[in-house]
């Protein structure tokens, strides 16, 4: 059963509306709608998506709409999601889009064309559009079906960063999407376009969220017969003690598989990542069995019937045994320790009630987003105590207002937050002006503002205006 996704709507088909104007208009609202939830689904999860698409469907429900709208609206309608540079790529696209004498608003349906035209628009988002909206032959290959591909594909590589294994499984993906769209009962002509390629590669998504999930419940998987991951550990189950013809020497894509217990822990950070060592190490460890066990035997895959059979009756150990072999694919990248920084955060606060804000560079981390003056410690360890951060925050701030010195309230507190690359601290200082610095320059990417809880600001930003709002 798959989820309920407010985008998810049924595949508008060509041939069913004579009225090409009224088709037009379709498509065009239809391809504006998969494109924003696409990229609204990057590094973020369904159940948050679906409000926030809701809200931005309410607001701009055409790509008219969107490329009328105020940047500072779309910021503000993006706050939560992170990664604020997309919000802006996607409204600068939809002028591109809505502007461009060709495609007056309606997202082009190859693929290329996608890529070349649409700024931000990337493989994956590509072949979404195109296979979803216009129903081509089109793969729709995200983290979620290179986990699936990895496993049925037996290939235990990095799918994040090995360029080969990487097109692998794009290659795989395109030829399966190919044959889907072709397997059809109707079919006559291979450039006619139907829903197959859009439902398969979103019952490949589906399938990679809610079932073969980093940690997989092959019990309940529904093609475990075509799964070489799958057959491989049940293989290597029934076949205990058993020597198995090593032939991995064919494969250029797999890194070696070590042998371990149901209990061996997984990957750490301290663990460093070392190239395939096929051609150069001589002792090498135990690899995958899959050529070997499968890859040249004239045996046909078991029914999917057959095999739901013969799976009822394994027990939970052996089928624990099944998900715990399956969940070392794809191989595990190994994280870089992240990055730690710690900033001085100085609310200043005027005579009128107002505070000073800075808007950030338009490219980068938290771009365009508005922020109070920050000033990043040169060291950690010469800034450990509040009273050395103060000296820091005052000299920030005389700088900054041309000479003038604020009064120093103190330091409120200090808020954490984690980026994906960045483990930042921000201690929150808050000052205030009296009458004779009420004017003074702020330069050109500045302002004072009286509505901070209304300003495009990052979630951790907003936390620190929460110690503010407390201290006031």
């Amino acid at each position: 059963m798959t989820r309920a996704m407010p985008w998810r709507k049924p595949w508008i088909n060509p041939s069913t509306e004579p009225d090409a104007s009224q088709l037009r208009k379709l498509l065009e609202r239809r391809a504006y709608e998969v494109w924003i939830s696409e990229i609204m689904l990057q590094q973020t999860r369904v159940a948050v998506v679906i409000d926030y698409w809701n809200r931005w469907m309410d607001k701009w429900p055409t790509i008219q709409d969107l490329a009328a709208a105020d940047p500072e609206d779309v910021l503000a309608a993006w706050r939560g999601l992170g990664y604020y540079s997309r919000a802006t790529r996607i409204h600068e696209a939809s002028k591109l889009v809505v502007g461009d004498p060709a495609m007056q608003g309606l997202l082009p349906s190859a693929t290329n064309e996608l890529e070349a035209k649409v700024p931000g628009v990337g493989r994956y988002t590509a072949g979404a559009i195109s296979a979803i909206v216009f129903g081509r032959a089109a793969p729709m290959v995200d983290g979620n079906v290179l986990r699936v591909l990895s496993r049925q594909l037996g290939i235990y590589g990095n799918i994040k960063t090995d360029k080969k294994v990487i097109d692998a499984i794009w290659a795989a993906a395109d030829a399966l999407v190919q044959t889907v769209a072709l397997d059809r009962p109707d079919h006559e002509d291979e450039s006619e376009v139907s829903d197959r390629p859009g439902r398969w590669g979103q019952a490949l998504m589906e399938l990679g969220s809610t079932v073969c999930t980093p940690k997989p419940n092959c019990s309940q998987c529904p093609v475990t017969a075509s799964c070489r991951v799958y057959n491989e550990a049940k293989n290597t189950e029934q076949n205990r003690g058993t020597d198995i013809c090593d032939i991995e020497d064919l494969c250029t894509l797999c890194e070696p598989l070590e042998e371990e217990t149901d209990n061996s822990p997984e990957p750490t950070a301290l663990q460093e990542s070392k190239p395939n060592p096929k051609t150069t190490d001589k002792n090498k460890g135990p690899k995958q069995m899959t050529l070997a066990a499968f890859s040249f035997t004239g045996g046909k895959p078991a029914k999917q019937n057959d095999s739901k059979k013969e799976d009822s009756g394994k027990n939970g150990a052996q089928q624990e045994a099944i998900s715990n072999y399956a969940r070392k694919f794809p191989l595990k990248a190994v994280k870089k320790p992240v990055r730690e920084e710690e900033t001085v955060v100085c609310a200043i606060r005027r005579p009128d009630g107002s505070y000073l804000l800075h808007r950030r560079p338009d490219k980068g981390l938290l771009a365009g987003l508005w922020e109070f003056p920050s000033k990043t410690l040169p060291s950690k360890d010469d800034y450990a105590t509040t009273k050395q951060r103060t000296a820091l925050a005052k000299a920030h701030m005389k700088t900054l207002l041309g000479g003038v010195s604020p009064k120093h309230m103190g330091e409120l507190g200090s808020v954490p937050w984690l980026f994906s690359h960045l483990k930042l601290t921000m201690h929150v200082h808050l000052f205030r002006l009296g009458e004779n610095g009420a004017e003074c320059g702020i330069g050109d990417r500045a302002r004072w503002s009286d509505n901070v809880e209304g300003e495009s600001m990052g979630t951790g930003m907003r936390k620190c205006w929460a110690l503010v709002k407390d201290a006031e």
